[in-house]
């Protein structure tokens, strides 16, 4: 039974009672003595032995009531409640009155209080300022900095907390800050500057210091605020931008490009290369229109592009004082001058590049020699006039020309008085046809001519017995005693009697052509399926060609490829050779024709590519770092599986980005230019290299052709083997080359065969070279033999 309580406790106890307070008697274990009932009125539950608290909470009542000392306990948790105790010894040691009181809101309250602080000062030591805050007292005593300023700003990232902040600060910040206070009391308002600030590990930054007052609701000063922010971003940028706008004056007073800047449209400074280009002052720009410089029918659609504030490029035409248009490249950018947002445009004047690419162009789809149509052009036309044909239901005739026995012309009097024989049968033909009329040259002393719009076989034979008697006619050349006379053999084919496609229409030609000569020369033949044995031929070559698919009968040949300034070795050509079971070795010529007219040439084309990409992987894992070029055909790259073919051999080879090379042709990469772009950038972003094989016998346009995502341009044989010596082929070598120089690709010149050949290219800039006078196409082995057996040339 527990002892009677003394008379003080029970007083207080009925005291408390009196109150509405829940208090209760302990012993020093905290064990209860009485009151135990009063805990209803704080909603506790009531038991006989202990106190309802949680072990947290009465570890903490029991080292209050060991310490024996009156007063206030901190917060002891109950059940998820919080109860405040104040202990009282009215009877003397033995037993304690303890009043409770639940505190839970005021709990809470702290505890939301501290959360907002601790959140406030995560954030402060998160923020990309230095902070710090100290009390107005006489001494500034430090009583907060965020964890930035303590580290940067602390030398030894001591605290600086109750300390005065000027003696916790590096010294020239202290010095700073002194002076600053001073400013502060004498005006009453924040001080800021901007300056080199050295930090606690020795490193400067370009500073912005700021010291603001705290003040009360009656303006009383509580404290001040110290805020130290690195602008050295900032400062570097600015000078950065003044000295780019330095640099840009400068720029435009040397430059040899017009320049203008405009806002809003209008101009607000040029420099002299614009005037002079002009003829017009400085003074007569200002303030002008941007478009007014543009010539009338270019201005609506560069009105577009200038109101939509972006950058571009393109090619439009200005005005001169005089009235003459000038072609100009136009460069559109955003700028900054003098701090303001502006618009820059450079006006390059490109009379002399659009005379280049004219001159290129009409090298390109012209014979150099007689001015007609090559035989790239006449392709062209041919597709052409074979759609318009089949449209108004109308023949095409096609007549194939060639000189009988003109081979002994340039034996006998030189090339000199041959290439003046081949300009007056240009000009002959020119003259016996209608304007309608299609006339080329085919290549060598072969022409062609088209006729559009013909109704019967009588019509034509007309034309050609003209065409016979007008080239029979014999021609005096200079510089020699007594004129000459060739004659012509013609070949007549019909569109569409006698051929579906351009090439088996000019091939039926040829055929006929050859009837003609057979019959005697100096004369024409229609097509006649039944007098030529091509067909047959053919047919049987197809059958023999399919089984040397399936049977694998074909080998890959490689020819080098050599640095033009040095003879480097620096890769290879793979070229198909057909083990024929009768005729032997066949060249490509023999049969490649064939196999792309049947469609053999797909898988034909992925043989060699499945076998030159197993070769470069041997070569790849040998040491020899060899790229190896494949030739495609349009079937070939144009089959819808193309490109993932390509991305499976690499898989499957091993072979490295950039080790095979792909070549193709003007005409493959003009047909359907948007997908030959998009299969182009598929091709480039699996590492394959590409190169436009012989560059100059096709029609590519040359606005076309700067888009494509290309590594090569390889010079077509029949330019190369007439140099350095023949005029023409000279200069279209050279232009080739700085075209390719200009579009930053690598410049190939295949066909070399001579010494004079390799020097003129170097001369020119030509990076590589290929042909028989640097190497014959040889197999694996022996193309190690060859690079082992050679010395490279000393660089030129």
């Amino acid at each position: 039974m527990p002892s009677p309580l003394a008379p003080e406790l029970l007083s207080a106890l009925a005291a408390a009672d009196l109150l509405g307070l829940a208090a209760v008697v302990v012993d020093v274990q905290a064990r209860p003595l009485a009151g135990l009932a009063s805990l209803e009125r704080l909603s506790l539950p009531a038991e006989r032995d202990a106190l309802p608290l949680d072990p947290s909470g009465r570890r903490l009542l029991l080292a209050a009531l060991e310490a024996g000392r009156p007063g206030t306990t901190e917060p002891l948790s109950a059940g998820g409640r919080w109860l405040q105790a104040e202990l009282s010894w009215p009877a003397g040691p033995g037993a304690a009155l303890v009043l409770l009181r639940d505190v839970g809101a005021l709990r809470q309250a702290e505890l939301q209080m501290r959360h907002e602080r601790d959140k406030l000062c995560r954030l402060a030591d998160s923020a990309p300022v230095l902070m710090a805050y100290c009390e107005a007292d006489a001494g500034r005593r430090c009583s907060y900095a965020n964890r930035a300023f303590v580290q940067s700003l602390c030398p030894q990232a001591l605290s600086p907390l109750e300390r005065p902040l000027h003696e916790a600060v590096t010294p020239e910040l202290a010095d700073w800050l002194r002076r600053a206070c001073d400013l502060l009391e004498r005006d009453g308002e924040a001080v800021s500057a901007e300056q080199w600030l050295m930090l606690a590990d020795g490193t400067a930054i370009w500073a912005e210091l700021t010291l603001a007052p705290h003040l009360d609701a009656r303006g009383r000063p509580l404290g001040l605020y110290l805020l130290v922010s690195d602008q050295s971003r900032h400062h570097h940028a600015e000078r950065a931008l003044l000295e780019s706008e330095d640099r840009l004056a400068r720029f435009m007073q040397a430059g040899v490009e017009g320049i203008v800047f405009h806002r809003d449209g209008h101009i607000v400074d040029a420099n002299p290369a614009l005037c002079e280009l002009l003829g017009l002052s400085l003074h007569e720009l200002l303030d002008r229109p941007l478009l007014g410089l543009i010539a009338p029918e270019c201005q609506a659609r560069l009105a577009r592009r200038l109101d939509a504030q972006e950058d571009l490029c393109l090619e439009t035409s200005v005005l001169a004082r005089d009235g003459r248009r000038i072609p100009v490249e136009l460069i559109e950018r955003g700028t900054l001058q003098r701090g303001e947002p502006m618009r820059m445009t450079v006006l390059r004047d490109i009379s002399d590049r659009r005379d280049a690419q004219a001159r290129l162009h009409y090298l390109a789809h012209h014979d150099a020699l007689t001015g007609l149509a090559n035989r790239g052009a006449l392709l062209g036309q041919l597709e052409h006039l074979m759609v318009a044909a089949r449209a108004s239901d109308t023949q095409l005739a096609l007549l194939f020309i060639d000189l009988d026995h003109f081979k002994r012309v340039n034996d006998s009097l030189g090339h000199a008085a041959g290439d003046a024989l081949l300009k007056t049968i240009a000009l002959r033909l020119g003259q016996r046809v209608r304007s309608t009329d299609r006339v080329a040259r085919f290549g060598g002393d072969e022409f062609m001519v088209l006729l559009p719009g013909v109704r019967t076989r009588e019509d034509v034979a007309h034309v050609a017995r003209k065409l016979l008697d007008a080239l029979a006619a014999p021609v005096a050349l200079e510089g020699q005693a007594q004129a000459i006379s060739v004659t012509p053999s013609i070949g007549i084919a019909l569109y569409p009697a006698d051929a579906a496609t351009p090439d088996l229409l000019i091939q039926h030609a040829d055929a006929a052509m050859h009837v003609a000569k057979a019959r005697g020369r100096a004369t024409s033949a229609f097509f006649e399926p039944r007098q030529v044995s091509l067909a047959r031929d053919n047919l049987m070559l197809e059958s023999q060609l399919g089984h040397a698919i399936e049977h694998e009968e074909f080998a890959l040949l490689f020819q080098p490829q050599v640095r033009a300034c040095d003879g480097q070795f620096v890769g290879v050509e793979a070229l198909i050779r057909w083990n024929h079971p009768q005729r032997g070795l066949l060249v490509p010529n023999e049969f490649i024709a064939l196999a792309e007219q049947h469609r053999l040439i797909v898988p034909i084309g992925a043989w060699v590519l499945r076998e030159a990409a197993r070769q470069a992987r041997l070569w790849h894992a040998a040491g020899t770092p060899l790229t190896v070029a494949v030739n495609l055909s349009t079937l070939q790259f144009q089959a819808p599986d193309f490109v993932a073919s390509i991305e499976a051999l690499l898989a499957e080879t091993g072979l490295p980005p950039g080790w095979l090379e792909l070549e193709l042709t003007e005409r493959m990469l003009m047909d359907d230019v948007p997908g030959v772009l998009a299969r182009l950038a598929q091709l480039r972003q699996l590492g394959v290299k590409l190169s436009v094989d012989d560059f100059g016998t096709g029609y590519s346009s040359l606005s076309h052709l700067k888009e494509l995502p290309i590594d090569k341009m390889k010079i077509d044989r029949s330019f190369v083997q007439e140099l350095p010596q023949q005029r023409e082929s000279a200069a279209i070598a050279g232009a080739i080359i700085e075209l390719a120089r200009g579009l930053g690709l690598t410049v190939v010149a295949e066909g070399v065969e001579t010494e004079a050949q390799r020097e003129f290219l170097l001369a020119h800039g030509c990076d590589q070279l290929q042909g028989m006078g640097i190497g014959a196409p040889l197999d694996a082995a022996a193309l190690q033999a060859w690079q082992q057996a050679r010395t490279p040339r000393a660089p030129a």
